[in-house]
Parts: structure tokens; sequence; C-alpha cells
């Protein structure tokens, strides 16, 4: 039998062994903190700023990135020619409106028009700044097919990224923007949501690195006949997975912008919802994923006629939100434009007036003002394309 061990080699030996617990707890504190510090990115602040002031109230952002081929599709849809001259003029129109800056507060430009000038040689891009309107740039190279798929699509683009953000920063763009889709009728299937979530955290990552605020747009394409339901179940598990994939590489969701789809049945769905309906949904899924640090989620119209997406957008706007709740469209605001421009430089000033008045429809459905009444019968055409691209 061992010896008793005295009171005071008792007292001598929990002393150590409390010195040696706390000497690994301290050290397991340590490694903790050490994975723990993350470096403030050189832009972090202005990324913030930029941000903020995009979502800002009663504005939104005007799309006019549409690629050259797309541009030309409008342009012939009014019999004008795809000409170089032909596409500065139009873009002209737009980013000269006088008074647009009242509603809108970025405008996202296409790489050419990123480098134009009015006819008498003044860069657009200041012309935007000159209206408190902050220039972006699409920095995607587009949809191809995705492999082993069934009829799917991923988003190309990440190569030569951070120089090709560098030099557009240089040029006067402050934010970005980056579409990837998902294809109901095609599933979607795990690998396709996986390419386009990480496509997207990874572009996000990339631009902010560069200065520019990323605009995140897993767009929901219409195409189908699927229901509401089946809209909310595909866009919740995208957001899901574009969010895990955001927080992995370390993208400051403080100075990011969402461009979702609006929840909605499919475009070939006889039983279309009212906007109160669209409203509950879309906010239902946005609640459930995204984080009240993002400043501002800029709705795409995809394809819904000016009507529907402004009374749509005034629906999500009837009560508060986490976030800035409000419009990124093109087709939504242009449409008209184009229609009444007709390429005619005696109809500038009218096509300049239909921009006003779209956007300004839009400014109040931000502010949950919006009243259709007074709305021509024009503004309710849909504008869906199947199988639809930049």
């Amino acid at each position: 039998m061992a010896p008793a061990m005295s009171v005071a080699n008792k007292n001598f030996l929990g002393k150590r062994v409390v010195a040696r617990q706390t000497r690994a707890a301290r050290a397991a504190v340590a490694r903790r903190n050490a994975k723990l510090v993350v470096k403030a990115g050189a832009y972090d602040e202005e990324l913030i700023a930029t941000a903020n002031s995009i979502a800002s109230q009663g504005r939104g952002i005007l799309a006019m990135d549409e690629s050259n081929g797309t541009c030309g599709i409008r342009l012939d849809s009014i019999g004008v020619e795809n000409t170089e001259d032909n596409r500065r003029a139009y873009r002209q129109l737009l980013v000269t409106t006088p008074g647009l800056g009242e509603y809108i507060s970025g405008a996202i430009l296409f790489e050419e028009t990123l480098y134009q000038s009015t006819k008498d040689g003044k860069p657009f891009v200041d012309c935007l700044k000159e209206a408190n309107i902050v220039p972006g740039i699409k920095v995607d190279k587009g949809l191809v097919p995705m492999a082993n798929s069934n009829k799917e699509s991923w988003c190309q683009g990440l190569d030569g990224l951070a120089e090709r953000c560098a030099e557009y920063y240089k040029q006067g763009a402050r934010f970005a923007k980056w579409r990837s889709v998902v294809n109901i009728t095609a599933g979607p299937t795990d690998k396709a949501l996986n390419d386009c979530a990480y496509g997207l955290a990874r572009y996000a990552a990339i631009a902010q690195d560069n200065g520019l605020v990323p605009i995140v747009e897993p767009e929901i394409l219409l195409d189908g006949e699927h229901d509401i339901d089946t809209t909310l179940e595909v866009a919740s598990r995208t957001w899901a997975q574009t969010f895990k994939y955001l927080a992995d590489q370390d993208v400051l969701f403080e100075g990011i912008l969402l461009k979702p789809s609006m929840v909605t049945p499919g475009a070939d769905n006889p039983n279309k919802c009212s906007p109160e309906t669209v409203a509950e949904y879309t906010l239902k899924m946005l609640n459930r994923r995204v984080p009240p640090a993002v400043p501002g989620i800029m709705f795409l119209s995809g394809g819904q006629s000016e009507l529907e997406s402004t009374l749509n957008l005034n629906a999500m706007n009837q009560s508060p939100n986490p976030w800035h709740v409000s419009f990124s469209y093109a087709r939504a605001l242009q449409n008209t434009v184009l229609k009444t421009w007709k390429g005619d430089d005696a109809n500038v000033d009218a096509a300049q007036a239909a921009l006003i008045g779209r956007a300004k429809a839009n400014s109040l459905a931000q502010l949950g003002k919006y009243d259709a009444s007074g709305e021509a019968a024009s503004a309710g055409e849909g504008m869906f394309e199947k199988g639809y691209v930049y």
C-alpha cells in the first residue's frame, strides 16, 4: 500500500495541475484568436460607402449593360442599324437625361459604354457622376453550355478578372455585375447550383479586392410551367449555396448588393399571382437567406412587364425590410424609351421623358407609394423572352 501523501504535497501538486491547465487554456485561446484575425481590405470603407450610396432612399439602378449583340437586337426592333455610332447615340440619350439622378443611383454599363463619350466628347462616366449616379460595369463573359448537363449553363469570366476590374476602377467604375443563371426546367442539378454559387463568390471577392462593389446575381429564370412554390424552393437552395460560398471567400457583406429574381410562377404557368403574393413569397425567401448586413436588394425584372415589375416592387415595400429593397431594371425601364426614340434625334426629349416617367414610378414603388392609375396600356405588355441572353 502506497504511503499517504502529506497535505503540503497535495497542495503543491494541485497548484502544478492548475498552472498547467491555465497555460493550456491560454494557449488554446491564443490559437483561436490567431485564426479569427481578419485583415481589413484596402477598399472596405469605400465599398461600404458606395453600396450605401446606391442603396439610397427612393433610388435604384438603371441596367444598360446589354452586349453589343443584344443591343443590336433592341435597335433592330425599331428599325435602327446596329453600329457603334447608333449604340452611342442611344446610350447618350440615357445617361444625359435631365434629372435622372433623382431616381437612379447607379448605372450598369457594358465595357464599350464605359469608355464611350457623348457626341461632344464628354465621357459617359462624367455625365453619370455629375448626376450623382455611380457608374458600374458588367464583368462576366457570358453563359456557355455546361458539359454533361440537361441544357444547363455556367458563367465564364474569372480568368483575368482582377486585371480587368483594376482597369475599370481606373476608368471610374465603382461597382460591378456578374450574372449567372439557374434553370428550373433543367433540374436544376446540384453541380449547376454549386458552380453558379461558387463562381459568384469568387467574382465578388476579386471585385472587392479591386475596389468594386459586386452585385451578386444568380437569376432564377422565368422559363417553365412550374408553380410559385417550386420557385421558392429553388431560390432558397440557390441563395443558401451562394451565401455559403460568399462566406467561405471572406466577402464583405456590407460591401455587396444583391440582384435576385422575384419569386413568381414560371412564365408558362397559367395561374398568375397577385403582387401581394409575389411580395409574400419573395420576402419570405429573402428573410430566410439574406443577412441584414447586406445594404441593398436590387431586383431584376426578368421579362416582367413594366407595370408588373413596378407593382410587385411596390408590394414589397408596404412594410419595413432589413435591407433597402429596390430595382435594377433594364427592359422594364427602357422598353417604352426605345419605342419612343425610334432612332430619331427629334424624339430624344420625348424618350427621355419616358425614361424619367418609368424611373419615377419605380422610385415611388421603392418608397411603397406607387399608384398605377394613369399608366398606359403599353406598360402592361409582357417582355418575357424564352431562353433570353444578354
